[in-house]
């Protein structure tokens, strides 16, 4: 493989250099884009490069016989940045570190081997999580466009910024209905005793131990039929009316979003303060209160006693594989439009480590919140604690809350831990959210420059999504939930993430791709180009291996197994379709490559090739100056590179000027 070049510094030396001697920028040496300020009388841009003013003096002085016209100015509308790099981590912390680290991961853990787990798991996260996360942040950071603009790159490619689109879409739409879950839970949490527990007098029949025909405990009862509504629908085909108080507590999710998003990152990013920081303190208060409860000892040794025989399973790699994506947000556009309000030179390799590891660990950390508890209640009623874990919403919502029901000072503990999940819902879809924002934003730039229409966009958007989630607060509203929450993020965005990686490795070029992270982080240490030759390797090798594998057993396993909520087993159609949500999402990938290649002129080779080329406008990074001032660009035809100019063509349209 080609070796890396040199950091960032060592190319502005001999820039510098160079032109002290008066001689040409070699290709090597050229500044990076993001680093240059420029103003009215920036220098020409041809090809990537920057022409020296002796070149196009020269071509000024050749033309000034034949009338010609100014080009027109194109002003462009000042991009938002991080008001500092911290907004930045914990945005990307907290949109990382959502629900799944609570009611996922350990039970996930447990699942598939306790301590075991953590080594395919670990495995997964530094040869697919990882080298993934970089790549996104890193091509959001260069390009400082969203999702779709971003493709500039190759625009052969622009179909994976409209599938990542597509995907976000189907994740906003539910994952909003367990924050006005949370809502609902959060205000029947301010009455003693809690309404789930055996306190209660209307739980007396579910509490009587010498009643054996009833199997509910209080928490699944009011779960079941006073959040759900579920019994009074007979499936999917069956959703039946709105529940009113659903519909006001998903309404107040949005209209919460929306005040939270109304002045993009400069409003959210002051947000994250408080909701990225505050399920730390949390997690941290139910670990203490945890490990002072008799049979805590027995759901920790329950969470992390190792099975090793769970390493030959295939289906626990899987488990490693999807938690780090589900977890992460990798393919979704998120980390990408975040990414893209960054400073040019920012370090994202730092970032990368910081946040992931920083992820990861929460995860592991939440299973001593989470099982201590469970296993203070299994020693209360006197069961094995596999009897009461549970995953999902079930650990949320019925488990965890029966749990601190039992504690004194019920009330207080679940307050508190609602709020944390209303405050790590929140931060993710923040980040889903700023994907699809930053898309459209960036594809219509005259709504980033107009207030009323950018806070119009942003209103219709929420009221729309609002809308579509009215069918999940239906008495039936779970099965279509769990059927969006199933797809959405499957096989559709595994295809994502490995056109992505393919893309960017082979198209557009993976030392063209480390290059330019060197290039951003002008002051490079030296352990960042050491581990920027790990990535490199596993974004051209152990990378795509992975994602391969992993969507063969996910194919293997969708055609295995049948789709269910509970008892209920769901229609052939309903699966279906299911696999058409995940299959609109991949299938942008050709259709928007067809659009580019019929775009082309020439042989259908000529076509490809001129289709994974990048265009002009990729390497002017569209970053503002600190002072928030609007740049003056002249106006630049966004088509590929079709001439490969050198220092000997410069040199040599010089040399011909002097002469005459």
């Amino acid at each position: 493989m080609k070796p890396l070049p040199e950091p960032c510094s060592e190319h502005q030396k001999k820039s510098s250099d160079s032109a002290a001697r008066g001689e040409m920028p070699s290709v090597e040496a050229k500044a990076a884009p993001g680093n240059t300020e420029l103003s009215a009388e920036s220098p020409a841009q041809l090809n990537g490069f920057t022409v020296p003013p002796s070149v196009t003096g020269a071509a000024s002085q050749t033309q000034s016989h034949s009338p010609s016209h100014a080009p027109p100015l194109n002003i462009q509308p000042p991009r938002e940045q991080w008001g500092g790099k911290y907004e930045f981590l914990l945005s990307c912390l907290g949109y990382c570190v959502g629900l799944g680290n609570v009611w996922r991961f350990p039970y996930l853990c447990y699942r598939n081997g306790g301590g075991v787990f953590l080594i395919p798991y670990f495995i997964m996260l530094f040869f697919t999580g990882m080298p993934l996360f970089l790549m996104e942040l890193s091509l959001g950071q260069y390009g400082a466009a969203g999702p779709i603009t971003v493709w500039k790159c190759c625009p052969l490619l622009k179909g994976i910024g409209i599938g990542m689109l597509c995907v976000s879409t189907l994740v906003c739409l539910y994952y909003n209905v367990i924050i006005a879950w949370t809502f609902y839970y959060l205000g029947n949490s301010f009455q003693s005793p809690l309404p789930w527990s055996c306190d209660a007098s209307a739980n007396a029949k579910f509490c009587n131990t010498t009643n054996t025909t009833i199997s509910l405990s209080p928490s699944e009862e009011f779960w079941n039929d006073r959040v759900l509504g579920v019994r009074s629908s007979k499936g999917l085909h069956d959703p039946g009316p709105v529940r009113w108080e659903l519909a006001l507590c998903l309404l107040a999710a949005w209209v919460i979003i929306f005040l939270c998003m109304l002045k993009g990152i400069r409003s959210s990013g002051k947000v994250v303060y408080v909701t990225a920081t505050f399920p730390y303190f949390v997690l941290i208060v139910l670990i203490i209160r945890g490990a002072t409860l008799e049979g805590s000892l027995q759901g920790v040794a329950f969470y992390l006693t190792p099975v090793w025989e769970r390493l030959a399973n295939a289906q626990v790699w899987n488990d490693a594989a999807s938690q780090i994506f589900y977890s992460l947000g990798i393919g979704v556009g998120g980390l990408l439009s975040m990414a893209s309000y960054n400073k040019f030179d920012n370090n994202v390799i730092r970032d990368t480590l910081v946040i992931t590891i920083g992820n990861c660990t929460t995860s592991f950390f939440a299973g001593f919140a989470i099982f201590s508890i469970l296993g203070h209640m299994a020693w209360r009623k006197g069961v094995p604690v596999e009897k009461v874990a549970d995953t999902g919403p079930g650990l949320a919502f019925v488990a965890y809350p029966e749990a601190l029901a039992l504690l004194p000072g019920s009330v207080f503990w679940a307050i508190l831990f609602f709020l944390m999940l209303f405050m790590l819902g929140v931060d993710t879809l923040f980040g889903n959210m700023e994907g699809i924002t930053t898309a459209v934003l960036d594809e219509f730039p005259q709504l980033r420059a107009n207030v009323k229409q950018k806070t119009l966009f942003l209103g219709l958007l929420c009221f729309g999504f609002y809308l579509m989630g009215l069918l999940l607060v239906t008495d039936g509203g779970i099965y279509w939930f769990t059927l969006i929450d199933s797809f959405s993020t499957s096989f559709g965005l595994i295809i994502i993430t490995l056109f992505m990686c393919l893309g960017i490795s082979f198209f557009y070029g993976v030392n063209q791709f480390c290059q330019d992270i060197v290039d951003m982080i002008c002051h490079c240490p030296p352990w960042c180009t050491k581990v920027l030759l790990y990535f490199k390797a596993c974004w051209v090798f152990c990378t795509p291996f992975l994602l391969l594998f992993i969507l063969t057993y996910i194919f293997i396993e969708m055609y295995r197994t049948s789709l269910h909520y509970g008892l209920y087993v769901f229609p052939l159609w309903g699966k279906a379709l299911g696999v058409c949500m995940g299959t609109i999402c991949c299938l942008q990938i050709p259709i928007w490559a067809i659009v580019a290649v019929s775009k082309e002129s020439g042989t259908l080779k000529d076509r490809f090739q001129k289709a994974i080329r990048p265009l002009n406008s990729w390497r002017v990074n569209n970053l503002n100056s600190s002072t928030q001032e609007q740049r003056v660009e002249p106006e630049r035809i966004d088509g590929p590179f079709t001439v490969n100019l050198t220092e000997v063509d410069f040199t040599a349209m010089a040399w011909e000027s002097s002469e005459a």
